[in-house]
């Protein structure tokens, strides 16, 4: 299982997608959408994917509700954070090398080739970014594999702006309502930085191989989270991160999901009848590991919101 495919569904950092053929999809993506309750107020939990194309829009109706009835709204970041220039400066900043490696010593000579290749295809498209392939060569591992999947989602037509994520910021900020996040940057950041050696050459290795296959991997995961489809989700994709890459599934999910569990709690315990909707990586809410399921276990009242399930149209 390719880690790109894995952290899309987890980081707002690596996020990436593809759309899928728009010609036999719903007239609306199928949300991943739980409403968790307790006695008098509830939660929204949503399931994100973080960069999205035209055709993904408008959102189904369960999901507009969703945010209508809300009077706030969670991201994994808050707005302020996800929007600040200084997001992409931190990044650079925690992947700088300091081992007194070079990158060419820190790879095999396969993945080094593949990197030098994939530089000089792509050579245009890291100087619109302001990048070039010998800037890269003073990061580590991690930081290389998230640009390689951004330059690659450019390729595809794929636009941030038109993410989940951003999709509910704007519309937040156009009804007035408060956001936050359940997290801060350096968090997000620290979960790639931590990475083991092996693990960043691994990832390195996967977005190298996958920018050479195409797109049918993120093709296939853009399907099935248009079509809400958590159960292809979970066993197709997410189960194997656990059995592959144990400890950084664990980094990715689990511990930033017990994380988040106390701060939902909290709104669903307060006093009051005021709701709120929480936009997070669709990783977060699948299985036995997820949101979802870590609530339900603590007694909430937890219902999947899927209007076109009930009505057999997915």
């Amino acid at each position: 299982m390719p880690l790109k495919s894995l952290l899309v569904l987890g980081l707002l950092a690596s996020a990436s997608v593809l759309a899928a053929d728009t010609a036999k999809a719903p007239a609306a993506p199928v949300p991943l959408l739980w409403k968790v309750s307790d006695k008098d107020n509830a939660v929204y939990l949503l399931g994100s994917f973080h960069l999205l194309r035209p055709g993904d829009y408008p959102l189904s109706s369960d999901a507009d509700a969703a945010f209508a009835d809300a009077e706030r709204v969670l991201f994994e970041l808050s707005p302020e954070e996800m929007r600040s220039p200084a997001l992409p400066q931190l990044m650079a900043q925690a992947a700088i090398r300091t081992d007194g490696k070079t990158l060419q010593q820190d790879l095999d000579a396969e993945t080094w080739a593949r990197f030098e290749a994939w530089g000089r295809t792509n050579q245009a498209t890291l100087q619109q970014m302001g990048l070039s392939p010998q800037m890269l060569t003073v990061f580590e591992p991690w930081f290389i594999a998230v640009t390689i999947s951004i330059v690659e989602m450019t390729k595809q037509g794929l636009d941030p702006k038109l993410g989940l994520d951003n999709h509910f910021m704007d519309q937040a900020l156009a009804a007035g309502k408060p956001t936050g996040g359940l997290e801060r940057a350096q968090e997000q950041i620290a979960v790639l930085d931590g990475m083991d050696a092996t693990e960043q050459r691994q990832f390195l290795a996967e977005s190298l191989q996958e920018a050479e296959k195409g797109a049918a991997e993120t093709q296939r995961l853009h399907a099935a989270w248009r079509r809400g489809d958590a159960e292809e989700l979970w066993n197709g994709m997410v189960a194997d991160m656990r059995t592959q890459y144990p400890r950084l599934y664990q980094r990715i999910n689990v511990d930033r999901n017990d994380a988040w569990v106390p701060k939902i709690r909290r709104i669903l315990d307060q006093p009051g009848d005021d709701d709120a909707l929480v936009v997070v990586g669709a990783l977060h809410l699948l299985g036995d590991d997820g949101v979802v399921e870590k609530l339900r276990a603590r007694g909430y009242q937890v219902e999947r919101i899927c209007s076109a399930c009930k009505a057999g149209t997915r």
